[in-house]
């Protein structure tokens, strides 16, 4: 079975599933479906970063600062991070992503529920060579360095600046709270 065949649960704007198609169909015909973007970070607190191979079926060849992608027909956003982020990653035993928060992406050709998660990976990587042509770790500077030299992913770098959004909120919430 090809990445193209793989089934997927379509769902409305709710995120409720009103049926399903293969992943080829869903692209092809701009069917939401559900996706995952995990934030994956070595023991040194570095941001694993990665061009996609030129086979990929969406944006093939750009950069992403975040593992992940399709949440397979009945599976859960938590099983398809973990699941998504070891393959991509090249390991085994990672702990369980932590879910951060949901957002709908859309941007006139695709359209999917997107849930970000973060996990810290401190195991030696093998990224997979079908999906990671290239990759290394960044810090928060060197990253921002390349952010407009780079062509990325779009939903990645949507994804990037409203993680940052909610790590900025949340840093406001805290320091708000008795």
């Amino acid at each position: 079975m090809t990445a193209a065949d793989e089934i997927l649960d379509i769902v409305d704007e709710n995120d409720e599933v009103v049926g399903q198609a293969p992943r080829g169909e869903a692209t092809a015909r701009g069917l939401r479906h559900r996706c995952v973007f995990i934030e994956a970070r070595d023991a040194e607190g570095r941001l694993f970063v990665h061009r996609r191979t030129a086979t990929k079926l969406v944006f093939p060849s750009r950069y992403d600062m975040f593992v992940g992608g399709v949440v397979g027909a009945g599976e859960s956003y938590d099983e398809a991070a973990l699941r998504e982020a070891e393959e991509e990653l090249g390991v085994l035993g990672l702990p369980r992503p932590e879910p951060l928060f949901k957002f709908l992406y859309a941007d006139g050709e695709h359209t999917w529920w997107s849930y970000v998660y973060q996990v810290r990976c401190e195991l030696p990587v093998d990224p997979q060579a079908e999906e990671v042509a290239w990759h290394t770790f960044l810090t928060d500077a060197e990253l921002a360095e390349r952010l407009g030299d780079w062509e990325w992913v779009p939903d990645g770098l949507e994804t990037y600046h409203r993680l940052r959004q909610f790590r900025a909120d949340r840093s406001m919430a805290d320091k708000k709270a008795p």
